[in-house]
C-alpha cells in the first residue's frame, strides 16, 4: 500500500475528521454534511478503517444508492491507496463482488446492504457502516437506516454509524440516529455565474418517461453554444439514457471534443474514462449520478436540463420504477455546484428565471411516492409487518402499505397477521420486486430455472424499443444480440438461475400444453406468474384484462388475434378510452388459469338482464367469463335479490298497478305532505327501501317478471297504513275518496298533483255554497265544468269566483246550453245536475 499523500491532503474534509472522531466515540453514530468533492465518500472510509497511519483497524462498510457509484468510490479509494479494487478496498453490487481475504473497506450498494442484513442482522465483522448521499431518501437507503439503528439499539451496540450527504435534512437524521452530532465540513467551491438559457418556443411537460424531443434539441443547441463562450469540459445533466442518446446524437462529433456519456448501465470502461481527466474537451452528458455520487474532474460548465428521474408506482408495468419529473432547487444546486469545483465556473439553466422559484425545494422521498411492494416484505422480515417500530424520516402512506400487504398476501409472501412466510423470506433474498420474485421461483419449479431466469431478465428492465412488443421475439432478439442491453440481460440471467439452481421449492405438476417443446413457448407463464391480474382474452375487438381494465394491442403487431395474451406493460394514452399493449406473450387458456388459479371463481349468478331474472353458474377469472350454463333451480334469496334489482331498475310499474291501487298511492302521498309521519312516504326511492315491509309475502314466492306483474300494488300498499296507531282509519277524513257537493252528488277527488288536489264538477252542481271545498284543511282547486262536462273556470276560492267570475261565464255559456240553469245570483241559487224541464217536473 502505497497512499498518495498530496491527494489526501487536498481533500477538505480531512478538517472534519478529529470532529467525526469524537462524536462516534462518544455517541456511537453521526451525521457529516459536506459538499460534493470534500472526500467524504473516498477518504472518510479511509479514516475510520485505520487506513491513513491513525485510529484503530476496523472494517468499514460504504452503502451507496447506485451500482455505478459504489464502484467509482471503490476504485478511487483503492487509487489514493495506491492498489487496485479488491485488495485492501473493494465493492459488491448485484452480480458483482471485488472483495479480497484482506479488504478492510468494502462499498455496496444499498439493495445488498439490506440483503446482508436480513440474513445476519448483526452485520457481524463490521465495525462502522458509512450511508452516503442520505439526501436522496432512496428507499432502500431510508430502510437500511432504519434497519441499522435497530441493530445498534438492540444487538450490537458497538456498531458505529454515520449519516453522510451533501445536502441533507441533518436536524432530522440527526434525531433518528438518537440525537447524533452533526459535523460539518467545508468545501471550497469557486464562483459559479447562473445563465438563463430557457427554450423559445413552447415545450411539452414531461409525461411519464416521455420528455418532448423540442427540449432536447433546445439542450443540445445550450451544449454548443457553451462550448462557444466558455473553456473547460461540460457536464450536461439529462434525466435518462434515452435522453443523453438523443442529445449525443445531435451533437454528434464537435471539432476537438470527445462526447462521453455516463449512466448506470455505461460500460465499465466509460465510467472509468469519465471519471479521469481527458486528453482533449469534453462534454460529458450523465444522468442524475454524477450530481454528488461521482466527481468529473476538469469541468468548468453544467447545461442542466431541469429534469430528473424520480421513483414513481408505475401502474404500466407494475413495479416500482422512474418518472421524469421537474428537479428541485437542491438538485439544481448540487449540479450547478459542479461548475466551481476547481475553478469558477457557470450553469446555463434551461428554463426561466421566473420558474425557478416554483420548483420544489427537494425531491421527493421515495417512501411517499413508490410501490412499497418490496419494502413491506423487507419490514415483514425484519419482523416489523406494518413498520411502526422502524426509524424512519417518513412514514410510508397507509394506502400504499395496505396495497402491498395485498400483494403479498396474495403471492404467499406474508400470512394472515402480516408476517413474512419462509416464502417470503425467500423472495425477500432474490433482489427483485416481489412480483418477479415470484414469477422466478414459481416459474423455474414450473418450466426450469434457465427459462424463468431468462423471461424474469427481460422483465427486471425496460428492453430497446426496437426488441418489439412481443416478449418471445424479444427473448430472441437479446438471446442473439451484441448491444448493451443484451450484455446486461445475460449477466443477471446468470445470476437469477444461480439463486433458484440449487433450491426451486415450489412444486409444478404437469407443464400446460402450450407451455411444452421450445422454450420461448413458457414466456407467457412466466409473464402471467408475475402479472396474473394482467392476464387477457380477446373479447369484442379488444382485450378484457382479469382486472377489468380493457386494452387494445398495436396495430401491425403479432399479439393481434391471440386469443389470451399475458401482458407484462400497458399504459393508457391520453384521452384514450382503452389501455394499450406495450410489451406481453401470448398464452392460452390452460395457462391462464394456472397462473392466476388463484382468482378462479365459480359461483352461482342470478341476476335482472334483458327484463327478467336470469339465473346461471359460471366462472371467472377475475373479470374474464370462462364459461357458464343455466342454474335450475337458483336459491331463493338471489331470486329475489335479483326481482328487487328488476324493480329498481325498470321501476314499479311491473307490479299489477289498478285504478283503485294508483288513486291509493296519490291519497297517501297528499296526507304524507299534509299530516307527516305516522303516514308513510309513498314515493318510489322510499317504497324500494322498504320493499321488506310491504310486498311480502309475494315478492318472496315471485321467480319471474310475469309473477311480478300478479302482485296487487293496491293491496300491498295497504300494509303500510299506520294501523298500529289506530290512524289508519282516518285516511278517509283527512284524503277522502268522493266528496259530496251542495247538488248531492259524490265527486271523486284527483290528487294526482299531492300540492294542489282537484274537483272536478259541473258549475251548476256547485250553486249556494259560499267556500271552496278542503280536504285535511287544504282547499281544493275546482274544475268547475259546463253541462257538457268542459273546463270552465278553475278556482280555489269560490266566494270570489261568484262575485267576480261567473258574470262572464255565464254570459258565454248560457246561450251554448240554455236548457240548464244560469240564474243572476248563484250564490243564492239552488244547486242541481238537472236540465230547467227537469227542475220544473
Amino acid at each position: 500500500m502505497s497512499l498518495r499523500d498530496d491527494a489526501l491532503d487536498a481533500l477538505p474534509v480531512r478538517a472534519a475528521l478529529p470532529a467525526l472522531n469524537d462524536a462516534l466515540d462518544g455517541h456511537g453514530a453521526a451525521v457529516l454534511a459536506a459538499p460534493p468533492g470534500t472526500g467524504k465518500t473516498t477518504l472518510v472510509p479511509l479514516a475510520l478503517a485505520g487506513l491513513l497511519g491513525a485510529g484503530p483497524a476496523r472494517r468499514v462498510v460504504v452503502a451507496e444508492p447506485r451500482r455505478i457509484a459504489a464502484r467509482a468510490a471503490a476504485r478511487r479509494m483503492a487509487w489514493l491507496l495506491g492498489e487496485r479494487a479488491g485488495e485492501t478496498v473493494g465493492y459488491t453490487v448485484r452480480g458483482e463482488r471485488v472483495v479480497g481475504r484482506h479488504t478492510r473497506v468494502e462499498v455496496v450498494t444499498t439493495g445488498v446492504l439490506l440483503q446482508r442484513l436480513q440474513r445476519d442482522q448483526e452485520l457481524t465483522g463490521v465495525d462502522v457502516v458509512v450511508l452516503d448521499e442520505c439526501h436522496e431518501r432512496h428507499l432502500d437507503a431510508d430502510t437500511s437506516a432504519a434497519f441499522l439503528w435497530d441493530v445498534r439499539e438492540t444487538l450490537r451496540p458497538e456498531l458505529r454509524l454515520v449519516a453522510a450527504s451533501a445536502t441533507t435534512d441533518t436536524a432530522g437524521w440527526a434525531g433518528l440516529l438518537g440525537g447524533a452530532p452533526v459535523v460539518e465540513a467545508r468545501g471550497a467551491a469557486f464562483e459559479v455565474e447562473v445563465v438563463w438559457a430557457p427554450p423559445a418556443g413552447a415545450v411539452r411537460p414531461p409525461h411519464g418517461m416521455r420528455v418532448d424531443p423540442a427540449l432536447l434539441s433546445h439542450v443540445a443547441s445550450v451544449v454548443r453554444r457553451a462550448l462557444v463562450e466558455r473553456s473547460g469540459d461540460v457536464l450536461c445533466f439529462l434525466p435518462g439514457v434515452g435522453e443523453i442518446a438523443r442529445v449525443a446524437g445531435l451533437l454528434g462529433a464537435p471539432d476537438g471534443v470527445d462526447v462521453l456519456q455516463v449512466h448506470g448501465r455505461a460500460p465499465a470502461a466509460v465510467q472509468d474514462a469519465v471519471l479521469a481527466p481527458g486528453a482533449r474537451r469534453r462534454v460529458v452528458l450523465a444522468t442524475s449520478v454524477a450530481e454528488s455520487s461521482l466527481t468529473v474532474p476538469g469541468v468548468r460548465v453544467v447545461v442542466d436540463s431541469g429534469l430528473a428521474r424520480e421513483p414513481r408506482v408505475d401502474h404500466a408495468r407494475g413495479l416500482s420504477a422512474l418518472a421524469t419529473v421537474r428537479a428541485s432547487r437542491a438538485a439544481g444546486r448540487q449540479r450547478a455546484g459542479r461548475a466551481g469545483r476547481e475553478a469558477p465556473g457557470a450553469v446555463y439553466r434551461c428554463w426561466a428565471e421566473a420558474e425557478d422559484a416554483r420548483l420544489p425545494l427537494f425531491p421527493a422521498p421515495e417512501i411517499k411516492v413508490a410501490d412499497l411492494a418490496s419494502f413491506a416484505l423487507q419490514a415483514a422480515c425484519w419482523g416489523d409487518p406494518r413498520a411502526s417500530g422502524l426509524a424512519l424520516l417518513d412514514r410510508p402512506p397507509a394506502g400504499a402499505m395496505a396495497a402491498a400487504r395485498e400483494l403479498l398476501t396474495a403471492i404467499g409472501a406474508v400470512d394472515a397477521s402480516g408476517a413474512a412466510t419462509g416464502r417470503g423470506v425467500r423472495l425477500a433474498r432474490l433482489g427483485l420486486h416481489p412480483r418477479l420474485g415470484r414469477a422466478l421461483l414459481d416459474g423455474a419449479a414450473a418450466v426450469g430455472a434457465e427459462r424463468a431466469a431468462e423471461v424474469v431478465a427481460l422483465l427486471s428492465e425496460e428492453a430497446p424499443r426496437e426488441y418489439g412488443d412481443d416478449l418471445a421475439v424479444a427473448l430472441r432478439a437479446a438471446r442473439r444480440g451484441g448491444d448493451a442491453y443484451s450484455g446486461r440481460w445475460r449477466a443477471e440471467v446468470r445470476r437469477l438461475r444461480a439463486v433458484v439452481a440449487q433450491d426451486v421449492s415450489v412444486p409444478s405438476g404437469p407443464l400446460p400444453a402450450a407451455a411444452e417443446g421450445d422454450g420461448e413457448g413458457l414466456v407467457g407463464l412466466v409473464v402471467a406468474l408475475a402479472f396474473p391480474e394482467r392476464l387477457a382474452r380477446a373479447e369484442g375487438g379488444s382485450y378484457l384484462m382479469v382486472s377489468g381494465t380493457r386494452a387494445e394491442a398495436g396495430r401491425g403487431t403479432g399479439l393481434r388475434g391471440a386469443p389470451w395474451l399475458a401482458v407484462a406493460v400497458a399504459d393508457r394514452p391520453v384521452g384514450q378510452v382503452h389501455a394499450r399493449v406495450q410489451l406481453a406473450a401470448v398464452v392460452d387458456e390452460g395457462v391462464a388459469r394456472r397462473a392466476a388459479g388463484a382468482l378462479l371463481r365459480e359461483r352461482d349468478e342470478v341476476h335482472w338482464a334483458d327484463g327478467d331474472v336470469v339465473a346461471r353458474r359460471v366462472e371467472r377469472l377475475g373479470a374474464v367469463e370462462l364459461a357458464e350454463r343455466p342454474l335450475r333451480k337458483p336459491d331463493a334469496s338471489l331470486v329475489r335479490g335479483a326481482l328487487v334489482e328488476g324493480l329498481r331498475q325498470e321501476g314499479l310499474r311491473l307490479l299489477r298497478w289498478s285504478p283503485e291501487a294508483d288513486a291509493l298511492r296519490e291519497r297517501l302521498a297528499f296526507v304524507r305532505l299534509r299530516v307527516g309521519d305516522p303516514w308513510p312516504d309513498v314515493c318510489d326511492a322510499s317504497l324500494h327501501a322498504r320493499v321488506d315491509e310491504w310486498l311480502e309475502p309475494e315478492l318472496s314466492r315471485a321467480r319471474r317478471r310475469a309473477d311480478l306483474g300478479r302482485i296487487d300494488a293496491g293491496q300491498a300498499l295497504g300494509r303500510l297504513l299506520p294501523w298500529a296507531s289506530g290512524e289508519a282509519g282516518r285516511l278517509d277524513e283527512l284524503a277522502p275518496e268522493r266528496i259530496t257537493v251542495p247538488s248531492g252528488s259524490r265527486i271523486r277527488v284527483d290528487y294526482g298533483d299531492p300540492q294542489r288536489p282537484v274537483l272536478a264538477v259541473k258549475l251548476q252542481e256547485m250553486f249556494g255554497l259560499q267556500e271552496s271545498p278542503r280536504v285535511a284543511g287544504a282547499p281544493l282547486v275546482v274544475h268547475l265544468l259546463s253541462p257538457a262536462g268542459r273546463p270552465a273556470a278553475v278556482t280555489s276560492d269560490l266566494a270570489s269566483f261568484w262575485r267576480e267570475g261567473y258574470r262572464a261565464v255565464r254570459a258565454e255559456l248560457r246561450g251554448r246550453y240554455p236548457k240548464h240553469p244560469w240564474p243572476e245570483d248563484p250564490a243564492g241559487a239552488e244547486a242541481t245536475r238537472y236540465t230547467n224541464a227537469r227542475l220544473r217536473r
